[in-house]
């Protein structure tokens, strides 16, 4: 059999190599996709919508309203979630990984189009929170999807770094938002930012979404899901069978989530690149390149933390990580606060290290938490509740903090909390490295979740 002719392997995996890579690019480039347009939104409240769609509220309200924005596609995400996850595991991985894509694309090049509060009075953010609410959709059908495309093609001894490519391609997402808001500062610096400068990132949404699924298309179909349809095992309710059977790893692996999206939306929800312009006074430019920095950063240390996660297990690295994490966390307003864009980059450095090993591990070890019957809705769902309870208000909540109290570090006792939530978490759960994921294992994947159990019943 040829490098490129894939059959299934004993723990349910794809041993075609060029099958693998190609599997793998594909995540890393949708995944990037996604996350550019989720990104690109959240980049924008902190930096023009305030000022743009909200400002008959006044600066301060103005400010919470546009980070609110941000949040409300959270609540929406599960709803994503249930619909990718029931048919997810009903017809498949690989189409709605390309719905999912086709849905955030077009969301996002519509708001490019938009009238401003000034042109359209309420029914500019009103439009705006519509397309947001779509995101939301969109995004919380896509991660599982993508997980699950990466992990199930993987070879069992290797599923953390495999996992670890849809992992990246938010960073990537994040990294390619960012240079293309500072490169728009650039090209349309002072108030022609604000009138057209700001749309072009938005629009160019348009290229990704081709050649985004131009990728996805030509995608085998995970082999985990392709025995399943051909032994016609499918289940009819999996997220009525998921929540009968297994609320508590819901509530859980949502946990594990919800530190590190609760610190990560600093940066990605937009609220340091505002703290930074609005409150320090830091030119945008600047500020766009530390986060730009970060996003590299935060890069090498999610696929780091998928290499050692296949080496020491996905719990042990999340303890570790969250460790670090809840350090970053305590220093990082204080660094901020000295009131520099070398501070600035300082601190979201420190943050990135934590960031990336509470991360990288997590497509790997969320596969392998859940049965492979529910595993699109557990995947899905969890890291849905896991968003909403982490980062779908966490710039809001971090705004409000800060007009109450006037004390930027009171924020890093909110974040240092988050951290610690995900810690213990990650300890409750035991680490499942290697366990096989085929439909015919689902008795041994059912055993040993949990710190309480006795592994292997």
């Amino acid at each position: 059999m040829s490098a490129a002719s894939p059959h299934l392997t004993s723990t349910g995996t794809i041993s075609g190599t060029a099958d693998r890579r190609r599997v793998a690019f594909a995540t890393v480039a949708g995944t990037t996709v996604e996350w550019y347009d989720y990104f690109i939104y959240a980049m924008a409240a902190g930096l023009v919508f305030d000022r743009l769609f909200f400002a008959p509220a006044g600066d301060g309200l103005a400010t919470i309203l546009s980070f609110a924005t941000v949040g409300i596609s959270f609540l929406f995400r599960p709803l994503g979630a249930f619909l990718a996850g029931h048919f997810g595991d009903r017809i498949g991985r690989k189409p709605v990984l390309v719905m999912t894509l086709i849905l955030m694309g077009v969301a996002t090049a519509l708001v490019g189009f938009l009238p401003t509060y000034a042109q359209a009075g309420v029914w500019a953010p009103i439009l705006l929170i519509l397309l947001r609410i779509v995101q939301g959709v969109s995004a919380g059908g896509e991660w599982g999807g993508a997980v699950l495309m990466a992990v199930e093609h993987a070879p069992a001894n290797r599923r953390g770094i495999f996992g670890a490519m849809p992992q990246i391609g938010v960073p990537i997402g994040l990294l390619l938002a960012s240079g293309m808001m500072q490169l728009m500062d650039l090209l349309f610096p002072g108030d022609a930012f604000l009138e057209w400068g700001w749309r072009v990132p938005f629009l160019f949404s348009i290229v990704l979404i081709v050649l985004g699924y131009w990728i996805r298309r030509g995608v085998e179909e995970s082999p985990v899901f392709a025995e399943i349809a051909e032994r016609k095992e499918q289940t009819k309710a999996p997220i009525v069978k998921l929540f009968a059977q297994y609320t508590p790893l819901v509530i859980l692996a949502a946990l594990v989530f919800a530190g590190n999206n609760a610190i990560g939306y600093m940066t990605t929800g937009g609220y340091i690149q505002n703290y930074g312009t609005a409150e320090l006074g830091l030119d945008r430019g600047p500020v766009l390149a530390a986060v730009t920095l970060s996003g590299a950063s935060w890069l090498v240390f999610t696929a780091l933390a998928g290499f050692v996660s296949d080496l020491i297990g996905r719990r042990t690295t999340y303890i570790v990580g969250y460790i670090l994490l809840g350090i970053g966390a305590a220093v990082a307003f204080p660094i901020v606060n000295i009131g520099t864009t070398g501070s600035l980059t300082t601190a979201l450095l420190i943050l990135t290290v934590g960031l990336g090993f509470t991360y990288g591990a997590q497509s790997a070890w969320y596969t392998e938490l859940f049965p492979s019957s529910v595993r699109f809705s557990g995947v899905s769902i969890s890291y849905a509740i896991g968003s909403i309870v982490g980062g779908a208000f966490s710039p809001t909540i971090a705004a409000w903090i800060f007009a109450e109290t006037g004390e930027a570090t009171n924020i890093g006792y909110y974040l240092v909390g988050m951290a610690a939530l995900g810690l213990v978490a990650s300890i409750l759960l035991r680490n499942r490295n290697g366990i096989n994921l085929r439909p015919a294992a689902e008795e041994e994947q059912r055993a040993g979740i949990y710190l309480w159990q006795t592994p292997g019943r």
